[in-house]
């Protein structure tokens, strides 16, 4: 074929495929073998193969496919007719006038050739531009967004640093999950990095373009490739993509926006642009041999198409790339693939004789290294008039061996279908023979045979009873259930009377309690474990009359048959699995596994045709291991992960598009090397000169970044230190002025009380105060109390002994505290600080000074002892020297206590609001408490409170919120609708990913819950407005990124004593009534 012919070859291929995709979107028609005969009835004309398809398909009803016109819009506007131009162009449907109809559909046809011809851009192509038109508009409506949504970057640098060599996410900037899973997939592929990396344009090009593909293909290709150059360079965690899904919006020159569009069409589009853009680089290098285009050669492969029409035999060769397989009414990969190998009746190719019958075998004669599978999940619903997803469970190899579907294998693959045929026959055969026996009888309820014959035994062999079982049910008994209350106290009698069984009085009040208790006792008893029943068991309906003979023949019967019915079964089981492993292994012999494929990408849609979230699993060969590229969030997964997502019917995420890649190809996945000292290149060494530049441009725009951050923050640092040492030194001098103190003043270092005066507010209970309050009263209390039992024990009087010995025993008071195993609601931590410090191992000289610090506290001075013990105490502290105890250390202990403080404050506010049901307050409270309890946690395990509780109310409190957005929605009020959506977009919303993050089992199910209530709304009957709303909503909730979102502001929190708090915290966890059993 020369070169002429196969561009006209393709160019008629994707011609045909116009016309394919421009009946589909006219008809609603999903059925590809009915398009392509209707545009064979009709010649290629558009217009009569409309007209065959609407006289063939049943007519829908125009009431729900105007519905669907009117909700799946989103921008509306381009329906309404303004002034009498657009009037002329309107159609009224809703008649049954055919010619109406067939108006309506040359006019559409007409505007889409109209279009075709002043452009040169098809409809497909005006759909993508769509596609990116709605995502730049997110991306531009995204900073116009309060803080409390969700398309924002952390404003640390650090928190967007790249570590180490992981690899680099790409930012979802409005809708383009999609773009990221098909542009990471790609990435990953070596040999397609390095082909785009290392691209040049033609040289004639620079001047100008000489067409409009040139003009479109070209810019894209060179932000594909600074892009993909970021990628393998970059010091960003993730990088914007914004430029490159910019170029493909301006190529377009779309005004229309519209929702997310179905993914295969982008990447069908993408590779037509990377050919092009190759195939102008091939052309101009050429020299008179036939240009060698890359990207053809690394995603399109061919098969034969052998088959009958209409009695005439042919064979055509047909290119492909993508390669689309059906998922209804499948259960594996195989099963997909050898449906679409084989089309309509195919018995008359394998026969001599030429029959009416149609069909077609396709063959592969040459398989592409980078093998792609579209899994069409989306299909269009007729009677609901609008496209449904399909759930179902779809299972694929990591090791795809396609020998039996090659043409070189054609014979011994249909010898083998055959006899595959031939078994699965019998295999069915078999399996309904199998139920007979495992579901016996003719009425509604059946059972297994062989438990049918032992209840038969059973019944045979129980003793006969001679009276009816409701001759002598006690009449008198008053009704609503009060002989049901009797039946015990009989059941005791019954034991006595059942020796004397023919007496008519005594015993018939037994026979009536063994037949109300009937339903009971079958759960108790289990046939093939005992054929009697226990003597403890009231008796169960027995013959009234049955002699020795009888019994005994009919046991005898009852036996064999049981035994014959249970090898029978094991027989039908065991040639079931026999034959099931012979098919299984009918393509295991080394003959017909010579093509293997490894599978390298799989992406993966979660939620319903019209929303949803995509993102892809990647094979790493090198660490051996998936990763999971969820935008912005790369991080490692297992086939475990990836089966539970992607191969459906358990969530409603499943795999959409599969990539294999020949696995006697290493060259698709081999890193490059260099080629003068051998080593592998990685990083910048990668890059061409031109693209190092530009990385390196960017890296030292984020290094800067990061430094202007780190000035900001030290100067605020500085500023912080210069507040609290000057408050410190205003609140001595006010202390100072204030005091009675008959001798000397004491000098007094700032260092001896750093975080008292500081901020007296959030912690007056273990600091040195001022003046007393109801804290520096409870501490002072604790104080005077140690000093009062070390004068009553302690010979020596000095006031350095009464010092010494009074820290002793407070500290064997609070070390016993601290050593004692309370109830949740009794913690002894909130009450003194070295209750926390020893429990978390704090150092011997941070105890000591703590300690002095509460001993030297001024509020002491009200005797002559205490005085003289606070003045020792205060001497003792401006003795300690720099080296002696780490200030900077001792500040970081005493912080961590206030931050426990604050985090408890936080969890208490956010329980009691959430018992009062007001769980709008009680979120803010209780994410932050959760937030600021794990970093507590990250210390040590007595740092916090029970992460486990505060997880579970957390994740009570969103799915309660949801319940009442929902509810809200449902009710179709407009300030009610509005409200709920609110709800959820400032409130659940961006708590999403903080259940996301740490992939607990419970959280993961408690957001499916979530997703799951509204995404229920998608198949149900709701006004325009509402469908309108809800679109927009689904893919934020949808949106599976574990980027941590900014939100509200910590609420502000009120000021407590401790024994308020104690209280209070006391209160609140005892309301609780259970901790989960795995906590602290």
């Amino acid at each position: 074929m020369t070169v002429e012919q196969n561009v006209l070859q393709q160019h008629s291929q994707k011609h045909q495929q116009t016309l394919l995709n421009q009946l589909k979107e006219v008809t609603g028609t999903t059925d590809v073998q009915l398009l392509q005969q209707a545009l064979q009835v009709s010649n290629g004309d558009l217009a009569e193969a409309v007209a065959f398809l609407t006289e063939k398909n049943a007519k829908v009803p125009q009431q729900d496919e105007t519905t669907y016109y009117q909700t799946s819009q989103v921008a509306s506007d381009r329906y309404i007719s303004v002034g009498s131009q657009a009037d002329t162009n309107v159609i009224d449907l809703t008649g049954d006038d055919k010619d109406d109809l067939q108006r309506a559909i040359a006019l559409s046809l007409e505007e889409s050739n109209r279009a075709f011809r002043e452009t040169g851009i098809t409809d497909e192509e005006q759909a993508i531009s769509r596609v990116l038109e709605a995502s730049i508009a997110e991306n531009k409506a995204s900073l116009k967004r309060t803080h409390t949504e969700v398309w924002s970057d952390s404003p640390n640098p650090h928190d967007r640093k790249r570590i180490d060599n992981c690899p680099v996410g790409l930012k979802n900037v409005g809708n383009t999950c999609w773009f990221s899973a098909v542009i990471q997939s790609l990435f990953n592929l070596l040999e397609f990095q390095r082909l785009v990396l290392n691209y040049s344009p033609p040289a004639r090009v620079h001047d100008l373009p000489r067409n409009q593909k040139e003009h479109r293909n070209l810019p894209f290709m060179q932000e594909l490739r600074n892009l993909f150059s970021l990628m393998v360079g970059s010091k960003r965690k993730y990088v914007d993509p914004s430029r490159a899904v910019e170029i493909l919006k301006d190529a377009f020159k779309s005004s229309e926006s519209q929702q997310q569009q179905d993914v295969s069409e982008f990447t069908h589009k993408l590779l037509d642009w990377l050919e092009d853009a190759f195939q102008m680089k091939a052309e101009e290098d050429r020299e008179g041999e036939k240009p060698k285009n890359p990207m053809v050669e690394l995603f399109y492969g061919r098969f034969l198409a052998v088959g009958v029409l209409e009695g005439k035999k042919f064979e055509n060769t047909e290119m492909f790339g993508q390669y689309p397989l059906q998922v209804n009414g499948f259960k594996d990969l195989h099963e997909c693939l050898e449906a679409a190998m084989i089309e309509g009746e195919i018995e008359s190719l394998h026969s001599a004789e030429n029959s009416a019958r149609s069909g077609q075998e396709h063959w592969f004669t040459e398989l592409p290294p980078v093998l792609t599978f579209e899994l069409s999940r989306f299909e269009f619903n007729q009677a609901l008039g609008r496209p449904e997803k399909i759930h179902n469970k779809l299972e694929f190899p990591s090791m795809l061996y396609m020998d039996r579907y090659m043409d070189r294998n054609r014979e011994i693959t249909r010898i083998k279908r055959e006899e595959i045929r031939r078994l699965k026959e019998h295999l069915t055969l078999l399996q309904q023979r199998l139920e007979r026996y495992l579901s016996y009888g003719s009425g509604p309820k059946r059972f297994p045979l062989a438990d049918v014959l032992q209840y038969a035994m059973e019944f045979a062999s129980s003793k006969p009873v001679c009276t009816s079982p409701v001759e002598d049910i006690d009449t008198s008994a008053p009704p609503g259930g009060t002989t049901g209350q009797q039946l015990p106290p009989p059941s005791t009698a019954e034991q006595e009377s059942l020796p004397p069984l023919e007496s008519s009085g005594p015993a018939s009040g037994p026979t009536t309690a063994t037949t109300a208790p009937q339903p009971q006792r079958v759960p108790i008893h289990k046939p093939f474990t005992q054929s009697r029943l226990p003597p403890d068991i009231p008796m169960h309906p027995a013959p009234r009359h049955i002699t020795e003979e009888e019994l005994r023949v009919l046991e005898g019967c009852l036996h064999r048959w049981r035994s014959e019915v249970e090898n029978d079964t094991r027989d039908l089981q065991g040639s079931i699995t026999r034959i099931q492993r012979t098919i299984e292994l009918m393509y295991s012999d080394k003959s017909m596994m010579q093509v293997p494929y490894r599978l390298h990408a799989v992406l993966v849609h979660e939620g319903q045709a019209n929303a949803g979230h995509y993102w892809a699993y990647i094979y790493d060969p090198h660490q051996r291991c998936w990763m999971k590229y969820n935008d912005i969030s790369v991080t490692k997964s297992s086939w475990e992960e990836l089966v539970r997502d992607s191969f459906g019917g358990y969530r409603n995420a499943s795999a959409y598009c599969l990539m294999y890649i020949n696995d006697k190809k290493p060259f698709l996945i081999e890193e490059e090397f260099d080629k003068e000292t051998g080593q592998i290149l990685s990083g910048m060494d990668k890059l061409p000169p031109d693209l190092k530049h530009y990385v390196k441009e960017d890296n030292e725009q984020f290094d800067k970044e990061i430094e202007e951050w780190d000035t900001l923050q030290a100067r605020k640092a500085q500023q912080e230190k210069l507040a609290l040492a000057t408050a410190a030194a205003a609140a001595a001098s006010a202390a100072s002025s204030t005091s009675t103190s008959s001798s000397s003043p004491q000098p007094m270092s700032i260092e001896s009380s750093p975080p008292d005066n500081a901020v007296p507010q959030q912690d007056p209970e273990y600091m040195e105060q001022p003046s007393p309050t109801n804290d520096s009263k409870h501490l002072q209390e604790d104080t005077e109390r140690a000093i009062s039992r070390a004068a009553a024990e302690q010979e020596e009087r000095s006031p350095e002994a009464l010092l010494n010995a009074a820290i002793k025993l407070e500290y064997g008071r609070l070390l016993r505290f601290a050593q004692e195993d309370t109830p949740p609601e009794n913690d002894y931590r909130l009450q003194h600080i070295i209750v926390y410090f020893i429990q978390n191992q704090a150092p011997k000289k941070i105890l000591e000074r703590t300690l002095l610090t509460q001993f030297a506290d001024r509020n002491l001075a009200f005797d002559e002892r205490c005085k003289s013990i606070m003045n020792v105490a205060r001497a003792k502290l401006d003795l300690i020297k720099p080296e002696e105890v780490n200030m900077d250390e001792y500040e970081m202990w005493h912080q961590d206590y206030r931050n426990f403080r604050e985090t408890t404050i936080f969890m208490m506010t956010g329980l009691e609001l959430f018992q009062k049901t007001n769980f709008v307050e009680a979120l803010m409270y209780l994410v932050y408490a959760y937030q600021y309890n794990k970093e507590l946690l990250l210390k040590g395990l007595y740092r916090g409170h029970d992460e486990e509780l505060l997880g579970h109310y957390r994740r009570e409190c969103l799915l309660k919120l949801n319940e009442q957005a929902a509810a809200m929605f449902e009710s179709g009020e407009e300030p009610e609708v509005t409200t709920g959506l609110g709800i959820m977009n400032e409130l659940v919303v961006p708590c999403i990913p903080l259940l996301l993050v740490h992939d607990t089992e419970r959280d993961l199910l408690a957001v499916e819950d979530m997703r799951n209530r509204w995404c229920s709304y998608l198949g149900q009957e709701m006004e325009s407005n509402l469908q309108e709303k809800l679109t927009d909503f689904l893919p934020k909730l949808l949106d599976c990124s574990t980027e941590i979102k900014s939100f509200h502001d910590p609420p502000k929190l009120p000021s407590y004593s401790t024994l308020e708090l104690c209280e209070r915290f006391s209160r609140v966890m005892a309301a609780l009534g259970r901790v989960p059993s795995d906590g602290r």
